[in-house]
């Protein structure tokens, strides 16, 4: 069984066969979606499809990464870290919070979670390729922060972890447990404002 971190071939179709599965896992989610509708999807066959691809998982924890990835690449861009501290922040979780609460960001965790007793090469993957990325990024906004002055920070890791989470509050809970699916803008920005408020009270200068 091919583990989560083998990195996959590439090839003409390979970018092509990845939108397909995207889209289907987007629709039907893990166990809904088929090989067969992912690649009439990618419109390949299903050869095409095994040729990049050995098995479901693979290929599942391979569209989580590249969208992870995606992700935080236009979180990024859409941020301006030249903006007041506050501001950067507040954006800094407003992107965070957009990505955990979309549909695909609900699928991914529990999709990943609910598999990896199972199959622990998805828990792995998933924790790699989500909290890892997000704590990289944080961490590379926070020493841009460190450098202006606007914060204090000894241990960058811990620091970026705690804002993670402080972003999640209230909002992640009730996702996880299927007490609430959607949330309002008002919602949002609530958890949004506490979370800047109280990582600068002990962080800021």
């Amino acid at each position: 069984m091919p583990d989560g971190t083998i990195e996959p071939k590439k090839g003409r179709k390979y970018d092509q066969v990845l939108e397909g599965a995207r889209v289907v896992f987007m629709a039907d989610g893990f166990e809904g979606a088929s090989v067969d509708d992912i690649a009439r999807a990618a419109n390949v066959s299903k050869a095409t499809l095994y040729s990049y691809f050995p098995d479901k998982r693979f290929l599942f924890m391979q569209v989580a990464k590249t969208e992870c990835q995606r992700q935080a690449d236009l979180a990024i861009a859409s941020i301006d870290v030249e903006a007041p501290i506050r501001q950067v922040l507040h954006d800094i979780a407003s992107e965070m919070v957009e990505f955990i609460t979309s549909k695909f960001g609900k699928q991914i965790f529990r999709i990943c979670v609910g598999e990896s007793d199972r199959f622990p090469e998805l828990g792995r993957e998933f924790y790699h390729s989500g909290p890892i990325l997000v704590r990289t990024k944080l961490i590379d906004f926070f020493e841009e922060g460190v450098a202006r002055g606007d914060l204090k920070i000894d241990d960058f890791e811990l620091a970026a972890d705690q804002f993670h989470e402080l972003a999640k509050a209230t909002l992640f809970p009730k996702m996880v447990c299927n007490i609430v699916d959607e949330f309002s803008a008002e919602e949002k920005e609530r958890v949004i404002n506490g979370a800047v408020d109280v990582f600068l009270a002990y962080y800021g200068t």
